[in-house]
């Protein structure tokens, strides 16, 4: 049976015109007698969108080979069938701007606006105008090399490049493209900055600076030291969510704000930061003295108000709580931190205090323990030490017991080590 014909065409064609000013297209006589003239095109029609209409005709040319004009068709009939554009003259801009577009449907909207800005301020600047299917590593090594000698931070360089591979993996996965050009990174991923965390000593002075000056704020920092909570999650806390007779409070909502402006309170990022966290005598202390504070107003208001909120009942702005406890912090005079890193401070007391790894991720709810483990590699350490030392120890208790033991009899020993499940020796 004859295979059905696939719909296009292949020709050669160029841009030469007649006397009255029309393109000869495939019908100018240079095509038959000079190989070099022109180029190669393919042209295909598809259903139009437009309202009485019912074809419009795509065309692509520019194709040095007839083989690469009928590739080009091919791949692009293909990605009609799977809903992807794989139109070749389509640019890095165009495919970014309806990617970004697919984007806003599945992700949080702060990390959507995140990639908005990489996508707009950096990389369409970029590479915008490069057809998709050119953009090849060289750019990306000069875009680099260009970035990091106007002063561009690495991390933030990084960032852009893990952007556009996650743009282009998925070019990949939908088959619009063959490889990811950004994949492996032009930029090794940067070792992050040294975290600064307190010392219990310090934690305790400002928290009694704070608890004088500013006893709400107080209870937000001293609660995020207790459960490791992170800043978005303990500002998106209702009272709902705590369940002070069973001493758990459960992480239902985190608090961002999207361009620094509008307050957006979704659901946790991970299934796994969606979980209950167990409440220590102090943190409960904090919960049930501010639960016993509360005003009607705050009763009537959505899952029984917010736990941390400004006098009208609304939640605290996080750039607030930023500025605030970086004030806070130099009035009390101890080294400035993130507001993130009174979590790693819990895990760090924590570990000190011998808590096993798999409960300390457990209680911040990471994804793995490998996770937990590879951030607080530097704690871990000693836990490694005292175990292979403990091993030794007991290697070398073994090795005391068997040299303080009396000497067996030759014979006898051979005699015992002669008789087996298969009889005596022969």
């Amino acid at each position: 049976m004859r295979a059905h014909a696939r719909p296009g065409r292949v020709d050669r064609r160029c841009g030469c015109r007649d006397h009255d000013g029309r393109q000869l297209g495939a019908h100018c006589p240079r095509l038959t007698s000079d190989a070099a003239h022109g180029s190669w095109t393919f042209a295909v029609d598809v259903p139009s969108s437009e309202p009485g209409t019912r074809h419009r005709t795509v065309r692509r040319c520019g194709f040095a080979t007839e083989d690469d004009a009928r590739t080009a068709l091919h791949r692009y009939l293909d990605g009609r069938l799977l809903g992807v554009s794989a139109d070749p003259n389509q640019t890095v801009g165009e495919y970014l701007a309806v990617w970004l577009a697919g984007k806003r449907l599945r992700l949080k909207a702060t990390t959507w606006v995140r990639y908005r800005d990489y996508v707009q301020d950096d990389l369409i600047p970029a590479f915008g105008p490069i057809r998709l299917d050119d953009l090849a590593y060289a750019h990306l090594h000069h875009f680099v090399q260009a970035q990091l000698a106007a002063g561009r931070g690495r991390q933030t360089v990084w960032h852009i490049l893990a952007t556009l591979s996650s743009a282009l993996g998925d070019a990949v996965r939908t088959h619009r493209l063959l490889v990811n050009v950004a994949k492996p990174s032009v930029l090794p991923r940067p070792t992050p900055d040294e975290r600064t965390v307190w010392t219990p000593a310090q934690a305790i002075r400002f928290l009694r600076y704070t608890r004088v000056h500013d006893p709400d704020f107080a209870d937000l920092v001293e609660l995020l030291i207790c459960t490791g909570l992170r800043k978005g999650e303990a500002l998106g806390l209702h009272w709902d969510d705590v369940h002070l007779n069973r001493h758990v409070l459960y992480v239902r909502w985190t608090l961002s704000a999207i361009d620094n402006n509008r307050l957006d309170l979704t659901p946790p990022k991970t299934r796994k930061s969606r979980d209950w966290v167990a409440l220590s005598p102090r943190a409960f202390t904090i919960l049930a003295r501010r639960k016993d504070a509360r005003v009607p107003a705050d009763l009537a208001r959505p899952h029984g108000g917010y736990v941390f909120h400004r006098d009208d009942g609304e939640p605290l702005h996080p750039e607030y709580v930023l500025n605030h406890f970086h004030h806070l912090a130099r009035q009390a005079g101890v080294p400035k931190i993130h507001v993130h890193d009174l979590r790693h401070l819990a895990a760090t007391l924590a570990l000190t205090r011998g808590i096993e790894l798999t409960i300390v991720s457990k209680t911040l709810r990471h994804s793995t323990v490998s996770t937990t483990a590879n951030i607080y590699e530097h704690l871990t350490r000693p836990a490694a030490r005292q175990a292979v030392n403990a091993i030794a120890a007991e290697l070398d208790h073994a090795e005391r017991r068997h040299d303080h033991q009396p000497t067996t009899q030759p014979g006898r020993h051979h005699r015992e080590a002669g008789t087996g499940q298969y009889g005596p020796a022969a």
